[in-house]
């Protein structure tokens, strides 16, 4: 026992001082325009490289990785629906089920999955 906690406590102690190691010497010290600036082929750029980002592309790229993840969560269930009795595998499921369109139907009706208005 006291030598499994020593050993974490040496690896505790090891992965900070590394940790604080790297922070310290990862600091940039000096801030040259050149390497701050965007990248077009050795030439100044045109434009700015902040160009405004349409927050409608971005509400529904999020909300598609929402209900990709928890399509990825709904398909193991049908392999644990033989390792689990019916009752409680058709009582989660369901709950999981209501729960994803109740939060489809908020998300239609606050207009988020319309692209053009």
């Amino acid at each position: 026992m006291i030598t499994m906690m020593f050993t974490a406590m040496i690896a505790l102690t090891l992965t900070a001082a590394i940790m604080i190691l790297t922070s310290l010497l990862s600091k940039k010290i000096n801030e040259d325009r050149e390497k701050s600036s965007p990248f077009e082929c050795g030439f100044d750029p045109k434009s700015s490289a902040r160009l405004p980002f349409s927050l409608r592309f971005f509400l529904i790229a999020v909300i598609f990785l929402i209900f990709d993840v928890e399509i990825a969560l709904l398909l193991p269930m049908t392999i644990v629906m033989t390792t689990s009795s019916m009752k409680s595998w058709l009582t989660i499921s369901l709950i999981f089920l209501t729960i994803l369109i109740i939060g489809l139907y908020h998300e239609w009706n606050q207009g988020s999955l319309e692209w053009a208005n």
